[in-house]
C-alpha cells in the first residue's frame, strides 16, 4: 500500500446544532446520511449550477469534536469558508478553516491495517483508496500505522489521472464548469433525489434533458505531454482543451459531439502538435445517468 500527503489540500470544520441541515440546503450530496468514517463527494455552485469548490465530507467522531470535515482545495479553503460563513444567517453553526493544523494523506493499492480515526474511503473510485485527516507532521506515523509506504505526492496525480479523476484548477476551471462537465454525476458527487440545494435547479435540468456536451475524458498522449489548458484539435477546429498528464495518460474537457463526429470522420486529435487518443472512444456515445450510491 502506498501513501501520499497531499499538499493542495485544505480542510475546514463546519459545527453546531444546525450544521447537518445547514449543509444539506447547500451542497449537492446528501449530508443527512453522513456518519463517522463514512465520505462522501459534493460541491458548492453557485446559482447559475457552476462549481465555486468541490470536495470530500466526512462526519467527525465526539471524541474529535463532532460537526463535518471538508477536505477541499487548500487554494480554495479561506474562500470557502467565508461563502459558508456568507450563507450562515441565523443558523446556529461554525465554519473555520483548519488548513494549517490539520491535511489529508491519501493511501491507495491495498487495505489499511488499521482504520484511523478520521479515515474514510475515497467515495469517487475505488482505485482511489482511503484519506486519512491528520497533521502533516503526523503523516508518517498514520502511514506506519496503516501499513503504507510514504511516497511522493505526484504518486498520488499520477494514480488519479489514470483513474479518470479530474483535479479542479488543472482539468477544469472553478466557476466556470458544470457538475456534469467534470463527471460528478458519474462519481456519485450529486444527489438527484435529496431535495434543494444551491444551483440544483440547473444540474436537475442538465441531468434530465441530457444536455451535458462536455465531458472530462481520460486520453493518451503520443510523446512530450501538452500543457495544461493546451486547445484539443480535430483538424483545425477546436473540440477540447487538455488538462493533467502523467507518463502517456491525460485527461481532457472535451466536446463530446465534436470529437466524436471527428472520429467518425477519421481524423487524429491534437494538442500543442502531439497526436491525443481517447483511452476510452466509446464514453463519447455513452452518458450513464447515475446518482449517489
Amino acid at each position: 500500500m502506498k501513501a501520499a500527503f497531499l499538499p493542495d489540500r485544505g480542510v475546514v470544520k463546519v459545527s453546531g446544532i444546525d450544521a447537518r441541515d445547514f449543509l444539506n440546503g447547500l451542497v449537492t450530496t446528501d449530508v443527512t446520511l453522513l456518519r463517522p468514517g463514512l465520505g462522501r463527494f459534493g460541491a458548492l455552485l453557485t446559482p447559475q449550477g457552476k462549481i465555486t469548490a468541490d470536495f470530500l465530507i466526512t462526519e467527525a467522531p465526539s471524541g474529535h469534536g463532532g460537526g463535518f470535515l471538508i477536505d477541499s482545495p487548500r487554494a480554495l479553503a479561506q474562500a470557502l469558508t467565508d461563502k459558508l460563513g456568507f450563507y450562515k444567517l441565523r443558523a446556529k453553526v461554525a465554519v473555520e478553516n483548519l488548513s494549517d493544523s490539520l491535511g489529508v494523506l491519501a493511501a491507495w493499492d491495498g487495505e489499511p491495517a488499521i482504520k484511523p480515526d478520521l479515515a474514510y474511503a475515497d467515495p469517487r473510485h475505488a482505485g482511489l483508496g482511503w484519506r486519512i485527516l491528520v497533521p502533516e507532521e503526523l503523516a508518517q506515523k498514520a502511514a506506519d500505522l496503516i501499513g503504507a509506504e510514504m511516497v511522493d505526492s505526484s504518486a498520488y496525480d499520477s494514480n488519479r489521472i489514470a483513474a479518470g479523476i479530474p483535479r479542479g484548477g488543472l482539468d477544469f476551471t472553478y466557476g466556470d464548469a458544470f457538475p456534469h462537465e467534470t463527471n460528478m454525476d458519474r462519481l456519485h458527487g450529486v444527489d438527484f433525489d435529496k431535495g434543494c440545494y444551491v444551483g440544483q435547479e440547473v444540474v436537475s435540468r442538465m441531468q434530465h434533458r441530457g444536455t451535458a456536451r462536455t465531458r472530462t475524458v481520460r486520453v493518451m498522449v503520443d510523446g512530450p505531454a501538452p500543457e495544461p489548458g493546451a486547445v484539443l484539435l480535430a483538424g483545425d477546429k477546436p473540440v477540447g482543451t487538455m488538462g493533467s498528464t502523467s507518463g502517456d495518460n491525460g485527461l481532457a474537457l472535451i466536446r463530446t459531439d465534436r470529437a466524436a463526429d471527428a472520429l467518425d470522420a477519421g481524423m487524429t486529435l491534437t494538442a500543442g502538435g502531439i497526436a491525443i487518443r481517447l483511452a476510452e472512444p466509446h464514453a463519447l456515445r455513452s452518458a450513464p445517468k447515475q446518482t449517489v450510491a
